[in-house]
């Protein structure tokens, strides 16, 4: 069994979350569970209306969406896993319930060795050929279907032990291409997750901010939380339900 990609990436700084999220964020390869989010969404989706018909061009990749809506349902399932490169892993696959439209966004957070991560183009080890790297691990975020988008995280603990987690630099795969997005066309994440120990909930906040365009998409709400267990062979470190799986993985970062 792997250690937890947060903890691994945080270091002691993990420690100093509150119990309930070190407990959210302990999922790792080998444990036999899965995670299971239900709540509801105060606020989602695109505010400016301007925006919607463009973020509707994107709707296939599965990462935006153009609806907005307030008081919103919404299912999280969190998947601890090896991806087909050896690299510790952890896929979120979300959805959002509009009325009449269930939009789909998910993606995989991987833990990148900066001495041992997979290189660009290389298809790795097996997933049971390689349960840890060592060094100084990292956090890099694939979104989408494809799983076309990358972004390095930035986390940090607040003084009350909540998570906040800041989307760094990003890439573009357009088949062999690897396309760096500059600062103007980036849209940068600002996410911060917590413990509400009045209501018992979990909560959730994330703002993605586009330089030149301003608030593109927003979500916040609250859900609660819990472990189910898979069924056979879900102890394997390399276990990912096949309607969790992307539709390509993506070895570069």
């Amino acid at each position: 069994m792997t250690t937890p990609i947060y903890r691994r990436a945080m270091g002691s700084d993990f420690e100093r979350l509150q119990p309930e999220l070190q407990e959210y964020f302990s999922l790792a390869p080998g444990m036999g569970k899965y995670g299971v989010g239900e709540g509801v969404f105060d606020i989602v989706g695109c505010r400016q209306s301007w925006l919607r018909p463009l973020m509707k061009l994107t709707t296939g990749e599965e990462a935006f969406f153009p609806e907005y809506g307030e008081g919103v349902r919404f299912r999280i399932e969190n998947h601890a896993h090896l991806d087909p490169f050896g690299r510790s892993s952890l896929t979120a696959r979300r959805e959002i319930f509009f009325p009449g439209m269930t939009r789909l966004f998910h993606d995989t957070t991987s833990l990148i060795d900066s001495q041992h991560g997979a290189q660009p183009g290389s298809q790795g080890p097996r997933p049971e050929a390689r349960l840890e790297s060592p060094g100084n691990p990292r956090l890099v975020d694939y979104v989408g279907r494809y799983r076309r988008l990358v972004t390095d995280l930035d986390l940090g603990v607040t003084d009350g032990g909540r998570l906040r987690g800041i989307s760094g630099n990003s890439r573009l795969f357009l088949g062999p291409l690897r396309i760096p997005l500059p600062k103007a066309l980036d849209a940068q994440a600002f996410a911060e997750q917590w413990w509400d120990a009045s209501e018992q909930q979990h909560r959730i906040q994330v703002k993605v901010i586009q330089p030149q365009v301003g608030l593109v998409l927003v979500y916040a709400g609250r859900f609660d939380y819990r472990l189910l267990s898979y069924p056979e062979p879900g102890s394997a470190p390399g276990f990912l339900p096949a309607y969790a799986q992307p539709d390509k993985w993506e070895s570069r970062t």
